[in-house]
């Protein structure tokens, strides 16, 4: 099986990336699963990169259906280090227009439910998510897209929501009004899981319409969000193949060590299985 240093998680309307040599298609059994599809492995400016189609290919998985572990543990198995994440999104600000990208820093979860930990079942950690993307992954996409001339804007807070059903009035005016920038429903849990697989998380956030809030705008439809989507998307696979080629090996963020001292379970205390099942996240602490 394939190895790869950087992954792409791709969302609505991304489901390939043009560019990749030697490719090879890759499945993954993990103790959480099946991931939502194949993984494509291949070579882009010079670094072996893992593609996922975070819905699947033909978009059939709903957001709270993601099988969020299972990808990211399939990640982690073939050697990734760090994943960006291309997400659609509905903007709270005026300035941050559809057709604008986004790189957040901060995330407010509404998610209901989604399991959102590797760290369950005789195992407890406690990773510290103070900031939940990767400051050093996200400060290069940032100045990859604008170097590419793309409008975008570096920082602010994304919201996630369970979805599938877009906000109502009330909702999008309450987040609006506690400073969010964006809207989404897919950022958490891969942020959270990430972090616990200890791999950089940045994310390219697509902004496709104004949620429902503004009064000069029509309420959000799919067909506005497909729409939009398709012209950020050109936008993102050039960020994605500039952001990899001035990515250098060796990490010095925090993210590298996150469960260093997370990790609050007694060694002997931790079921056989579960050792086994997270060794690849464990194992360098816990034997």
């Amino acid at each position: 099986m394939g190895t790869a240093e950087l992954a792409v998680i791709g969302g609505s309307g991304l489901y390939q990336i043009e560019g990749l040599n030697d490719i090879e298609q890759v499945r993954v059994d993990t103790p959480f699963g099946d991931p939502s599809d194949v993984i494509t492995i291949g070579t882009l400016e010079g670094k072996r990169i893992a593609f996922l189609p975070r819905h699947g290919m033909g978009h059939r998985i709903s957001p709270s259906d993601i099988p969020v572990r299972a990808n990211i543990y399939a990640l982690k198995s073939l050697g990734v280090e760090r994943i960006i994440a291309v997400n659609s999104c509905g903007s709270f600000k005026e300035e941050v227009k559809p057709g604008h990208l986004l790189i957040p820093d901060q995330i407010i979860d509404r998610t209901k439910g989604r399991p959102g930990t590797f760290f369950e079942g005789g195992i407890v950690a406690h990773v510290p998510l103070a900031e939940p993307f990767c400051g050093d992954l996200s400060e290069i996409l940032y100045k990859s897209a604008r170097d590419l001339g793309a409008t975008v804007h570096k920082g602010g807070t994304f919201i996630v929501m369970e979805g599938p059903q877009f906000s109502t009035k009330a909702e999008s005016f309450l987040h609006k009004s506690w400073g969010a920038s964006v809207i989404g429903m897919t950022v958490s849990p891969e942020a959270r899981l990430a972090r616990e697989a200890e791999m950089c998380y940045g994310s390219i956030a697509c902004v496709t319409d104004y949620d429902c809030w503004h009064d000069t705008h029509e309420a959000v439809t799919i067909e506005m969000v497909l729409a939009t989507m398709a012209k950020n998307i050109d936008h993102a696979k050039q960020i994605i193949k500039l952001a990899a080629g001035r990515l250098t090996a060796g990490r010095a963020c925090e993210c590298a060590s996150a469960l260093k001292h997370s990790i609050v379970t007694r060694p002997d205390s931790i079921p056989p299985q579960k050792k086994k099942d997270l060794d690849i996240l464990i194992g360098k602490y816990i034997k």
